[in-house]
C-alpha cells in the first residue's frame, strides 16, 4: 500500500468515526449525556497510553513534538473527565444533617 494510499484510508475512517460519533451522540438523551461523556472521557487513559507509547518510538524532532502534544492532550483528557465525573457524583451525596430533636433540646441540668 502507498503513503497516498494509507493516508486516503486513515482520512475515510476518520470520517467515517466522526459521522457515527455524531449520530450516536445526537441520539443520546440530554439528561445523560453529561455523564456518558465524563465517564467516557475518564475511559480514555487508554488513549494516554497509547500517546506514551508513540513518544517512546518517535525518530524525530516533529514526532517527538506530535507525540508530547497527544500525551498533554491525553492528560487534559483524563484529568477532565474525572473532575466532571466528582462534580456530578457531589450531586447525589447526602448532605449531613443535624438531629431536629438534639439541637432543640437543651442538655438536661447536672445533679450533683
Amino acid at each position: 500500500m502507498s503513503p497516498g494510499q494509507t493516508l486516503a484510508l486513515g482520512a475515510f475512517i476518520f470520517a467515517l468515526a466522526v459521522f457515527v460519533g455524531f449520530l450516536l451522540i445526537s441520539k443520546v438523551p440530554t439528561m445523560l449525556h453529561t455523564p456518558l461523556m465524563s465517564g467516557t472521557n475518564f475511559i480514555h487513559g487508554i488513549v494516554l497510553v497509547g500517546a506514551i507509547t508513540v513518544a517512546a518510538a518517535a525518530n524525530d524532532t516533529l514526532g517527538y513534538i506530535i507525540a508530547m502534544a497527544a500525551v498533554l492532550l491525553g492528560t487534559l483528557n483524563v484529568v477532565g473527565g474525572w473532575v466532571v465525573t466528582d462534580r456530578m457524583l457531589q450531586m447525589f451525596r447526602r448532605r449531613p444533617t443535624v438531629d431536629a430533636h438534639k439541637a432543640e433540646t437543651p442538655p438536661a441540668p447536672s445533679e450533683h
